[in-house]
């Protein structure tokens, strides 16, 4: 019963914030909040812009949410992966195992330094 519920409160939420980045512009509203790291140090850290990028494709503007982030738009496929690998850790425990390696991960962490060092210096 506590997973059922667990999974309604979870979908919930989902749907949700969905709703909120559908219909809401990241830009335009007070509401959402501000990269700290850029407004601390005015450089951009590897997620700024994810709020934006979430709420252009919501809205099926894909050269937008590129152009706002687009290391998180590459991101997607790797998250929902991810996401999948948790849902099934227990049917299929080799994927669960290999995506969260010590390789993986530090491979990832790799990846998210050198698109943070990047934006900076070419200005994405």
């Amino acid at each position: 019963m506590r997973r059922y519920l667990f999974t309604i409160v979870v979908v919930t939420v989902v749907i949700a914030a969905v709703v909120v980045y559908l219909l809401f512009d990241p830009l335009q509203s007070a509401f959402f909040p501000r990269c700290p790291f850029y407004m601390l140090t005015g450089f951009k850290c590897p997620g700024c812009g994810s709020q934006r990028v979430i709420h252009s494709l919501l809205n099926g503007d894909i050269v937008a949410a590129w152009h706002y982030n687009a290391f998180m738009v590459l991101s997607l496929p790797v998250i929902v992966l991810y996401c999948y690998a948790e849902v099934m850790r227990t049917r299929r425990p080799a994927l669960y195992i290999r995506l969260n390696s010590q390789a993986a991960i530090w491979g990832i962490f790799a990846v998210v330094v050198l698109w943070w060092v990047a934006r900076n210096i070419f200005g994405w």
